[in-house]
């Protein structure tokens, strides 16, 4: 049994249907209060029915574990105002986002007795708790501190995102289904907003990987502009 850090975004949803194929999974979801949260959990609804059933996945566990209180109030993943759609990745920089993330479902996983946890980190993210060393420390310490054996492993650490687009064609993951996005419309009709750094890092990848970018973009202005080092030809 692996349990899945799943957000209903790309990666963590190739991440579920490619776990799936091999063993029993538990799909778990932390909500910390962030801004796009509820569109989050709209779009895990729907992703959950339509991935294929031969693909082996529990139902959802969701789990909570407030971080408006340690975020500033202005803090833009609470104020809907992310950073714009040619700013760096390390502009989304959330402190602490896979400690609080890990922590609670490791929890969880102790007492569900599910020996293994696995987040859709990629090779390209430049953050401190993304590592091999983050993930071997916190999986001792977690192990120790909850007499818990528990292996946190990051299977796509080494790949790109434009690598992951292609595997989950391959395992018919529902592309429209999924977000990618830090401003998306509300539900009940979740759109991505086109106009955000992680909007632009999700079309992007499309183009590089050959394949047709499915997503509902609310504003095309700048995923139709040239995008930056992906040639459309």
């Amino acid at each position: 049994m692996t349990a899945v850090l799943l957000s209903g975004g790309l990666d963590s949803a190739v991440l579920l249907a490619d776990e799936g194929r091999r063993a029993e999974v538990q799909p778990v979801y932390v909500s910390v209060g962030l801004a796009w949260e509820a569109a989050e959990r709209a779009t895990l609804a729907r992703l959950l029915d339509a991935i294929p059933t031969a693909h082996r996945v529990r139902p959802l566990v969701s789990l909570s574990l407030d971080m408006t209180d340690v975020y500033a109030a202005g803090h833009w993943a609470l104020s809907g105002r992310p950073p714009a759609y040619d700013t760096p990745d390390e502009d989304v920089y959330l402190p602490g986002r896979n400690v609080t993330l890990l922590g609670k479902a490791a929890v969880y996983c102790a007492l569900a007795s599910i020996p293994r946890i696995v987040l859709g980190t990629l090779g390209a993210n430049p953050f401190p708790d993304a590592t091999p060393a983050f993930r071997r420390a916190i999986a001792g310490a977690l192990s120790l501190g909850l007499d818990h054996p528990l292996e946190i492993d990051a299977p796509y650490a080494s790949l790109g995102k434009a690598e992951i687009i292609r595997r989950g064609l391959a395992l018919d993951v529902p592309f429209a289904l999924t977000l990618s996005c830090m401003n998306p419309a509300p539900p009940p009709v979740v759109r991505h907003c086109g106009l955000c750094s992680k909007c632009r890092e999700r079309h992007d990848a499309f183009l590089e990987s050959g394949l047709p970018d499915p997503t509902d973009y609310a504003d095309r202005r700048l995923v139709d502009a040239a995008p930056r080092g992906v040639d459309r030809a």
